[in-house]
């Protein structure tokens, strides 16, 4: 693998700084066109049962693109593929405000989720390749930047919103600002390029073993935080009869703690490894489900939902870590692994409401807080990653500045 010959404590500073500025272009998109949800449906005169089935296009289209990433990174190399995958994923902003009915809007989301797919499997190898050179963990403040990002574009979009700004001006100006934002974030990451004689990545790889059983862990963590963050408002609200406001508060709240553990999670993965990080955050999350299935008042359950999201904020940046040193192919172990996830977060609105029906709520959050004991279970197979024989507890132990061998990109 070529790159840009041996990488100082001060390149591999800046290449940190810069990834985690992608992060937050990624994240600002999602946050910007969340907030713009209510407008687009007007826009394109759907239903709500259109919009739910709408809204299923971005996670498709995704899943679909994510394998393709990297034989994208091998073809024009790491910094030149993120730098136009990330372009890629800030115009697309623009297309859902654009469909005038749900056919268009469909087709609009696909290629939204595509873009963002692939952009985010690109953007989480060069992190990991960062975080290898540099001897200590940085995933999980990465995708803290990520959180931070969508707070900012739901903030813009909630003031865009409240004076009446047309969706579409409003994601056109994002989008431009973003690409701007992006294109000179890109200019700081590694560069990394695959060497003439290196063979090629299949054209659409199918996820190696390894990164789907890793990627389980990942499941069972964003199917928690997925039914937090769509449910806890209507659970407090229905199984609790608190009022609309604080229902809307406890999700704000979820979403912070979950951005705030990320921001420091490195901190604790670098002091007790990623398995036992794991290990106890599903014993803080399971406690947190109990929580919220017995809670007799509000802000017991409000607790539990903040120690579901404590417990699986860091399972994900760590689970694309763990993948990317599973294997000689980090980009298709991280898009194996950010299929499964994007599945999981695809399907867990709909599994809970599903249950709810059957059942009640209640049941549902059973079913998270048994997903969440899952991690407890299943953290062990975090230990399998390696990094040319380094394991991932030797490789954060490192000296900081020290470059540890990482896999190619």
């Amino acid at each position: 693998m070529a790159d840009d010959a041996a990488f100082g404590p001060q390149r591999l500073k800046r290449a940190r700084f810069a990834v985690a500025a992608a992060f937050l272009v990624h994240g600002s998109v999602t946050g910007s066109f969340a907030t713009r949800i209510p407008w687009i449906q007007d826009h394109a005169g759907v239903s709500a049962g259109q919009l739910g089935l709408a809204l299923a296009f971005p996670a498709i289209g995704a899943s679909l693109a994510m394998p393709l990433a990297g034989r994208v990174s091998h073809r024009f190399g790491a910094r030149t593929a993120l730098r136009w995958l990330l372009a890629l994923w800030t115009l697309s902003l623009i297309l859902p405000s654009l469909a005038p009915n749900p056919v268009t809007l469909c087709f609009a989301l696909f290629v939204y989720g595509a873009a963002s797919g692939m952009s985010d499997v690109a953007m989480n190898a060069l992190g990991v390749e960062t975080e290898n050179r540099l001897g200590r963990s940085i995933m999980s403040s990465l995708h803290g930047m990520w959180s931070v990002g969508a707070l900012l574009g739901s903030a813009g979009g909630t003031l865009a919103a409240h004076l009446g700004t047309d969706a579409r001006l409003h994601h056109a100006l994002a989008a431009v600002a973003l690409t701007v934002l992006g294109l000179i974030a890109c200019q700081g990451v590694l560069d990394l390029r695959s060497t003439p004689d290196e063979e090629p990545p299949p054209r659409f790889a199918v996820p190696p073993k390894a990164a789907v059983i890793i990627g389980a862990i990942g499941f069972c963590a964003v199917f928690a935080e997925g039914a937090s963050l769509d449910w806890s408002a209507v659970y407090l609200r229905d199984e609790l009869g608190t009022s609309a406001g604080l229902a809307a508060a406890s999700t704000t709240a979820f979403a912070l703690t979950m951005a705030l553990a990320r921001l420091v999670g490195d901190r604790v993965v670098d002091r007790f490894g990623a398995v036992r990080t794991v290990r106890c955050g599903g014993v803080l999350a399971t406690a947190g489900g109990l929580l919220v299935v017995i809670a007799p008042t509000p802000a017991l359950a409000m607790t539990g939902f903040g120690f579901i999201g404590l417990g699986v904020a860091v399972v994900v940046p760590v689970a694309f870590a763990a993948a990317a040193r599973s294997g000689p192919r980090p980009a298709q172990a991280i898009a194996g692994v950010a299929t499964i996830t994007y599945t999981s977060g695809l399907i867990a609105p709909s599994a809970i409401g599903g249950v709810a029906d059957a059942t009640s709520l209640v049941v549902s959050f059973g079913l998270v807080t048994a997903l969440a004991f899952g991690l407890i279970l299943g953290a062990g197979v975090l230990r399998s990653a390696r990094t040319e024989g380094v394991s991932p507890d030797a490789a954060t132990a490192a000296p900081k500045g020290h470059a540890v061998p990482g896999p190619k990109v």
